[in-house]
């Protein structure tokens, strides 16, 4: 492959900036300036050691930096080009010098967004991954005859599946009560078709997940709102809705870490909402959608897993755990009526699943790449998690209220004044950091607090944004007093 494109210029080791930076920074300049166009390809990394005669490690780094920040992509076995979606080249940062220590972090970057709690892509096993997709695929006998298979997913995954769930989140399940799905959110889609009728009420957590509302609002169920606390959701509101209403089908809860504040359901919450199931025969759909991530002791079991519980609807997803595009989720239920009706609905929906991609990941469980990238993955997210924490500790502390999650990919933060969070949300806009507005986790009343994720985002996207953070909330804050 020609690569006419040459580095000109010559690293100053007495500069207190490193030489992986400098070689990172000219190659940026020279995107920026149009020298370096969109799909040019990168000199090697072994031939530009040469060339400068520094350490090859040195020039890994540097590129390492180029492909956090978006500037370049590596193909596998092809080399490093420049990006064909080139970062926002624009400084809105104010008018401050755009060389300070501030803008230098942010500037040279595309939008930086805190997401819902996306994962790291970049530590996901994708390498591994294909490589068993594509050894599926070529055992060409087994894939003639396979034809159409099970709507409910290919019967060895879903058996690999239901023994992770009894092993590691203390449930009682067998493969047949497991339906595999493309992702969570269409588990979630079937649950509420085959679960609700229209005028059915369904009781949800305030704040919550709004997709799951839209999958239920689909089905012509009304939603009835409870409050969350420190302890999860508020069982006295539970009991009220259920007091007033007699049309109430089922709960909705995502107990492990609520969402989006990350608290977790207290024990005896837990034992109150199972009675309440139990006396009212409503179902609980429970939304466990990031259980490996947990840096204590162990996770705290599901609320399916108790085998006092009559009625539930289980949904839990592997794509935080082997890779955020990968679209595999489950739901499980001991009702095998509501496992025929999901079926059923599947079959008109997509016929079955992608069986291929169910037995690559399959491999990956068997060979231990499954359990292996959760250890590192969850070292990598504490780290990241203490990191954050100090941050907070150190810009938001006396203008907002946090508190150090036991696991997950974000934090919860509540500024201490009640804020106007379309102005908040429109000033980080003009510094290229975007928020969700707290308006997508309220029913009503928008909830004076944001979710601040931090998975998908480098120390360096992580330290310069939340120091901006701080700033407009400071600001917005000293504004109201």
């Amino acid at each position: 492959m020609i690569r006419p494109w040459k580095l000109e210029f010559e690293i100053d080791k007495t500069l207190e900036k490193a030489v992986y930076l400098q070689i990172a920074d000219t190659i940026i300049a020279d995107i920026r300036s149009g020298r370096l166009h969109a799909g040019d390809a990168l000199p090697g990394s072994r031939n530009m050691a040469s060339i400068f005669k520094i350490n090859r490690n040195t020039v890994v780094e540097a590129y390492q930096v180029l492909i956090n920040e978006e500037w370049v992509i590596s193909k596998e076995r092809k080399g490093i080009f420049v990006s064909e979606k080139l970062p926002v080249l624009q400084n809105r940062l104010g008018k401050g010098n755009p060389d300070t220590e501030e803008n230098s972090m942010i500037s040279r970057k595309s939008l930086i967004n805190f997401d819902d709690g996306h994962p790291d892509s970049k530590i996901a096993p994708v390498t591994e991954l294909a490589r068993a997709y594509r050894q599926i695929f070529n055992r060409k006998a087994r894939w003639q005859m396979m034809g159409y298979g099970d709507e409910h997913g290919d019967a060895e995954f879903r058996k690999a599946i239901s023994q992770m769930l009894n092993h590691q989140r203390g449930m009682h399940i067998r493969e047949n009560e497991i339906s595999i799905t493309r992702g969570s959110q269409m588990a979630m889609f079937l649950t509420a078709q085959c679960l609700l009728s229209t005028g059915d009420g369904i009781i949800v957590e305030n704040p919550g997940y709004q997709p799951a509302w839209k999958a239920f609002e689909y089905a012509g169920a009304k939603l009835m709102p409870a409050s969350v606390d420190n302890e999860g959701i508020i069982i006295e509101d539970i009991q009220r809705l259920l007091t007033e209403n007699k049309n109430i089908k089922a709960i909705y809860i995502t107990p492990h870490r609520q969402y989006p504040t990350t608290v977790t359901l207290s024990l005896a919450r837990r034992l109150e909402l199972i009675e309440l199931s139990n006396k009212h025969g409503i179902t609980i759909i429970e939304d466990d959608y990031d259980n490996e991530f947990h840096f204590g002791y162990r996770p705290i079991l599901p609320v399916s897993s108790f085998t006092e519980l009559n009625n539930y609807a289980y949904v839990g997803t592997l794509s935080k755990v082997v890779a955020p595009a990968l679209r595999i989720g489950y739901l499980v239920s001991k009702d095998p009526e509501l496992i025929r009706k999901v079926g059923d609905l599947r079959k008109i929906i997509d016929v079955q699943g992608d069986v291929i991609m169910e037995q690559a990941v399959l491999q990956l469980i068997k060979d231990g790449i499954v359990k292996k990238h959760i250890k590192k993955a969850t070292a990598h997210y504490k780290n990241k998690r203490d990191f954050v924490y100090d941050l907070l500790e150190k810009y938001l502390k006396g203008i907002s209220n946090f508190t150090l999650p036991e696991g997950g990919l974000a934090f919860w933060i509540v500024p201490k004044e009640n804020l106007d969070w379309k102005i908040v949300t429109s000033l980080l806009l003009e510094k290229n950091i975007a928020i969700i507005h707290p308006k997508q986790y309220s029913h009503d009343t928008v909830v004076n607090g944001f979710r601040l994720s931090y998975g998908s985002l480098s120390e360096e996207q992580l330290e310069g944004s939340i120091k901006i953070i701080a700033d407009v909330l400071k600001s917005q804050i000293s504004q109201m007093r």
